[in-house]
């Protein structure tokens, strides 16, 4: 556990620095609306990274999701999320409203980038509201599970860079499962040898490799074969 120690650390340190950011250029952003295009950058960037690592970009990457992560976990009470956020038509129709509602607002500001800037930095804030609430409610993660950027990356990168269980070694003890900042379970997954844990959702941070005692999970499938 010492390892998980350490991984954790170093993982929270690199979240409260993006934490930090994201409330700056949330903040900055009602003074300065050019700020709110740290939205489309943050969606380009987001599923550049998930064509080619899968959700990675959401582990602490994301500065909302390190705000959640690193400011909100200690006073959430990080209860199991709700499958209906994890449901393909909540998912859908998070996205679905969100996109539509950015199209028509662009099309109705264009050509003035100040006015396109102060929606962004509306959006932002009232998304992140309401993840603010379901964090103090539910868990930290739970708006992650809806958000639209995570929501496309989980779709295009779910057989990206995944994370590979050795099936012998696991004992099913599911600390896994608990150290998993968006709740997925990859004991779960264990079947006959070495498999692919094939969750979306899984945000490459490691936790689960660092805390797993018989070191029965890894990103490198070839760890196995030694």
């Amino acid at each position: 556990m010492k390892e998980f120690g350490a991984h954790k650390k170093q993982r929270r340190g690199r979240q409260m620095i993006m934490a930090v950011a994201f409330l700056a250029i949330l903040g900055a952003g009602w003074r300065y609306p050019l700020l709110g295009f740290f939205i489309p950058f943050c969606m380009f960037a987001g599923i550049g990274i998930g064509l080619f690592r899968g959700r990675q970009w959401c582990d602490w990457l994301c500065p909302r999701g390190s705000f959640y992560d690193a400011m909100l976990s200690f006073i959430s009470p990080s209860k199991e999320i709700p499958r209906v956020f994890k449901g393909l038509p909540m998912r859908i129709g998070v996205m679905a409203f969100l996109m539509a509602m950015m199209a028509v607002q662009i099309v109705r500001r264009w050509p003035d980038p100040y006015s396109i800037g102060m929606f962004f930095v509306l959006m932002l804030t009232a998304t992140t509201t309401l993840g603010v609430v379901l964090a103090l409610f539910i868990h930290p993660r739970t708006w992650c599970c809806i958000c639209p950027i995570g929501t496309m990356t989980n779709w295009i990168g779910r057989s990206r860079s995944p994370l590979h269980l050795d099936s012998k070694e696991c004992t099913g003890c599911s600390l896994c499962g608990k150290v998993c900042p968006i709740q997925v379970e990859p004991h779960k997954f264990r079947k006959d040898g070495i498999e692919a844990v094939k969750d979306g959702d899984c945000l490459k941070c490691g936790l689960c490799i660092a805390a797993c005692p018989k070191q029965a999970l890894s990103r490198d499938k070839g760890k196995f074969a030694k």
